[in-house]
């Protein structure tokens, strides 16, 4: 069972920038093949961080408007919010290794 949350511009506030724990944010959308290539890892990155990070998708088909705010040009992007912040941030598909370097250093 996945841990990602699903995360849309009604719950942003509470579930990214009132988060006690880092939040990995994966802007992705369902016909986006490098996302279906990622989804598996941030799936098992959240499995194996859980209490310690929280992993959210944002549909960015959904989620326009928050994806604008965010300025996502290209998908799959990532971003790792701590203390209501914007702390790390990538875009593309990345190895595992890569993901979690992303926020290994704010957990």
């Amino acid at each position: 069972m996945s841990e990602c949350i699903v995360v849309t511009a009604a719950n942003f506030e509470t579930e990214v920038l009132q988060s006690p724990v880092p939040v990995l944010l994966d802007f992705w959308a369902p016909w986006c093949g490098p996302c279906k290539m990622i989804g598996p890892i941030v799936e098992q990155l959240a499995a194996e961080y859980s209490g310690r990070l929280k992993v959210g998708k944002i549909n960015v088909d959904e989620e326009a408007d928050l994806a604008g705010r965010h300025g996502i040009v290209s998908i799959p992007s990532l971003m790792v919010y701590k203390d209501g912040a914007l702390a790390n941030q990538t875009a593309g598909a990345l190895p595992k290794q890569n993901i979690e370097a992303l926020f290994k250093d704010f957990l």
